[in-house]
């Protein structure tokens, strides 16, 4: 159960607490999935910044395979409150457990790490913490305050846990003005009781409208993953909850398998398909679609906010 990243890093093998889920054979890759192994100068320099400032990236966590290509262009999302996640869920390569307390220095060293890279736009994602009583909101506005005092032309990316049960916690995000809301749902509903069982697929699309609700101005995203057991007419319906909801920006990615423990890959997804999905999202309304085998929520995230930015204007100017 050894990723890429902790072969790369000497990391320990993660997951111990995944091995009550049978083993799944990991399904070979096909040709058009194909990434370079990290390792350029400006890799090493991104990965020292990271280390200096004691952060934690959901690119080495989740064993990101687009980490070569982000880092060696100084592009890394943040992790913060920790890297032991409070759920389970089948896909995710993040350790469940027991998280340790809050680190009150995290926002201003995620602060200080934005500004050494000079960042133009950065991601702050975060694993669950149900075990707080705002699910961490406040630390997340935190960090995004943190990182507007130091880094004020920097744009800000937030990927947000749902805040299941945690009443007041989304309105102190939204309060700290990102420039971007990002909350993913992951997969069609059908798949979340055995893929996401500690969520609710209405509570994660209802979470994304409050958003607009609050504040029309930030732009919302919502991502999901193929490859789970999906039919092609259940993804087509989320696009058009998604929209309901008033949602700007999907992404659609290549589910692949971290280890044996986690759920299989039921079939991959080819780039005809991914391009059929996105052209299909652009009909339903969405203002930015990335739809690929190797799309991420945070991947290419600078250069799609910039586009996103100016579709808005010239849907506005029609």
């Amino acid at each position: 159960m050894v990723t890429l990243v902790d072969t790369i890093e000497g990391r320990r093998p993660r997951h111990p607490e995944k091995a009550h889920r049978p083993d799944q054979p990991v399904a070979r890759k096909p040709a058009w999935i194909r990434v370079k192994a990290p390792g350029s100068p400006v890799y090493n320099e991104t990965r020292d910044i990271v280390r200096a400032n004691n952060l934690v990236t959901v690119c080495e966590e989740a064993g990101c395979p687009n980490i070569g290509e982000c880092w060696s262009k100084k592009h890394s999302t943040f992790m913060v409150m920790g890297d032991t996640c409070t759920r389970a869920c089948a896909f995710c390569n993040v350790a469940t457990g027991v998280p340790q307390p809050l680190d009150p220095a995290e926002p201003e060293n995620v602060a200080i790490a934005v500004e050494t890279l000079g960042l133009l736009h950065v991601v702050i994602t975060s694993v669950d913490r149900d075990d707080l009583a705002d699910g961490g909101a406040a630390h997340i506005a935190a960090t995004i305050r943190a990182i507007r005092a130091r880094s004020p032309a920097t744009t800000i990316e937030v990927l947000t846990p749902d805040f299941l049960r945690k009443e007041g916690a989304l309105e102190l995000v939204v309060a700290a003005k990102p420039d971007v809301f990002n909350h993913n749902l992951e997969t069609v509903p059908g798949n979340y009781l055995t893929v996401r069982p500690g969520a609710r697929y209405f509570h994660s699309v209802r979470l994304l409208q409050r958003v607009k609700e609050l504040d029309p101005e930030i732009f919302t995203k919502s991502g999901i993953m193929v490859g789970l057991g999906e039919e092609r007419t259940e993804v087509l319906q989320l696009m058009d909850d998604l929209r309901s909801a008033d949602v700007d920006f999907i992404t659609i990615g290549q589910y692949l398998q971290p280890t044996k423990k986690h759920h299989e890959v039921t079939h991959f997804v080819t780039p005809d398909e991914f391009k059929s999905y996105e052209t299909i999202a652009y009909t339903k309304g969405f203002l930015m679609v990335s739809a690929s085998p190797l799309t991420r929520s945070s991947h290419h995230a600078g250069d799609d906010f910039a586009r996103l930015r100016d579709a808005r204007a010239a849907s506005r100017a029609r």
